[in-house]
């Protein structure tokens, strides 16, 4: 089995990237929705929406760090690929 080239990876990291922030605004706007039910009633409206968005920032920290192992990642892979070892400590 052959290793996966540089563009190999940057496709799989491409699409891993799209996959995760477009997971971010799905569950973003499913949480809109539910705040929405909740709306007329009161104390369980803003409990709703407090929780929507302690969620909504919890999972982009996520969803950040996520794209950032990613980065890691992808230059690991053209460190790799086209033998650029400078700053490597």
């Amino acid at each position: 089995m052959t290793e996966p080239s540089y563009s190999d990876v940057q496709k799989a990291v491409r699409v891993e990237k799209f996959r995760i922030w477009f997971a971010w605004v799905a569950g973003g706007i499913g949480g809109l929705i539910i705040c929405r039910v909740f709306r007329n009633m009161g104390t369980a409206y803003t409990v709703a929406q407090v929780l929507w968005l302690a969620l909504g920032v919890l999972s982009f920290i996520t969803a950040y760090r996520m794209t950032n192992a990613l980065n890691r990642k992808a230059t690991a892979a053209r460190r790799q690929v086209l033998g650029d070892n400078l700053g490597d400590d």
